[in-house]
């Protein structure tokens, strides 16, 4: 079955300004993802007719749907229909359907129905209206040579209802579509060459319709497994084959199969375990009690944590030794083990886990130069530490650090 391929384009000077952030083509790509379309290329453009133009040319030569959000508002920047229009040697005129609605959108709200909001209903006559129930911008869908052009307003919630609601039947109906069916393995603790290296022998041997793909982030890496075909059942099937194969070569990284956070996969195993946790973070500042109150229900196995920055906190708070301060040092075993020990106790937690680092970009010193961080867990019988030696970004710093934290605490609970 041949492959349906799309583009996504959005529109607006906004945009290329960085005023605003871009989360339609992510959005949309997902959605058209589990349809069977692949997007093959994203593309954002500016509020002018050239640019336009152009990108519905190139768009139409290699893809086989153009999806296209913005420039649909009534101002006079926004030029969206009107160049369509020209690119279609077409002209705009007041759709009945379209007017109705905006007209009767405009007197619900107790507002006048300018001739501006009529303008709104004015749509290219080549084009099939679609009804846009979440505003007054109206979508378009457009059929040239076997290809489909829609064109959606720039606004999420609009866009996305004439995604779900117009726009996916349609498509479905349009084309032949084929299946594409994913399958993720989350590892952590091995870096992507290195991986790379191990899976070798078993990725070269993948069927044609099956591919892999690595997804790395701070201390992880994504395996995507995806099939194509036209059976879902027997592509799902397929994949769990190839999957079972790998899963042996990396099982010691493995911390999900699917698309969770080391953070809600540690969230599982302790809720599985009825254990709780508490966190002392120093140069993490808060970040993995973040990570972990991002998830919902979090409170069924989180207790709270301190964010112990100062010495006086971490004697204080979390009853760190003063001589192991003057010692040894914020930054050392000693120190954020105590700290995991602490929190624990002062959380009345099952489990602890501390950090304590220089995450830069300056304060490193000789011994302890700039990335140096420690981190531990306790269950209050064993207290494990691991020491890292990161770079001098501070934000990778603190991220890996919390992700690195909460990876030995999986890796001590198992």
């Amino acid at each position: 079955m041949k492959s349906i391929v799309a583009e996504v384009i959005t529109i607006g000077d906004e945009i290329l300004y960085g005023q605003i952030t871009d989360t339609n083509t992510q959005w949309i790509s997902a959605e058209i993802d589990k349809v069977g379309i692949k997007t093959i290329r994203k593309t954002s453009i500016g509020d002018q007719e050239s640019q336009i133009l152009g990108i519905l040319e190139e768009g139409f030569s290699r893809a086989d749907i153009l999806l296209m959000t913005g420039g649909l508002g009534p101002t006079k920047d926004d030029i969206t229909k009107k160049t369509i229009a020209k690119y279609f040697n077409d002209t705009l005129e007041i759709n009945k359907d379209a007017e109705a609605f905006v007209k009767d959108f405009f007197e619900k709200r107790g507002r006048p129905f300018t001739e501006i909001n009529r303008q709104q209903a004015a749509l290219p006559t080549k084009c099939t209206y679609l009804p846009n129930i979440t505003g007054t911008a109206p979508g378009m869908w457009f059929e040239h040579n076997g290809k489909i052009l829609v064109s959606m307003p720039g606004v999420p919630v609009e866009m996305k209802y004439l995604i779900e609601h117009e726009v996916i039947p349609r498509l479905k109906a349009f084309f032949e579509l084929p299946v594409i069916e994913h399958h993720i393995i989350s590892t952590i603790g091995i870096g992507e060459s290195f991986l790379a290296e191990t899976i070798e022998e078993w990725e070269d041997q993948l069927p044609e319709h099956i591919r892999l793909a690595y997804l790395p982030s701070f201390s992880q890496v994504r395996l995507r497994l995806t099939g194509f075909g036209d059976d879902r059942k027997i592509i799902q099937e397929q994949i769990k084959i190839e999957a079972e194969k790998v899963k042996p070569l990396i099982a010691s990284y493995i911390f999900s199969e699917s698309n969770q956070t080391i953070a809600e996969a540690v969230g599982e195993l302790l809720k599985s375990k009825n254990a709780t946790l508490g966190v002392a973070e120093s140069c993490t500042g808060g970040n993995i009690a973040h990570m972990i109150t991002l998830i919902p229900g979090s409170s069924a196995f989180f207790l709270g944590g301190v964010v112990s920055y100062s010495n006086d906190a971490k004697m204080n708070v979390l009853k760190v030794k003063q001589e192991t301060l003057t010692n040894f040092g914020a930054v050392s075993e000693q120190t954020v083990k105590q700290m995991a020990e602490g929190v624990r106790i002062t959380m009345r937690s099952t489990y602890g886990i501390a950090t304590s680092g220089i995450a830069g970009p300056d304060g490193g010193t000789a011994d302890k130069p700039v990335g140096t961080v420690w981190i531990a867990v306790s269950d209050g019988k064993t207290t494990e530490a691991r020491l890292l030696k990161l770079g001098k970004q501070r934000e990778v710093n603190i991220e890996y650090s919390s992700v690195a934290a909460l990876n030995l605490l999986r890796r001590f609970i198992n």
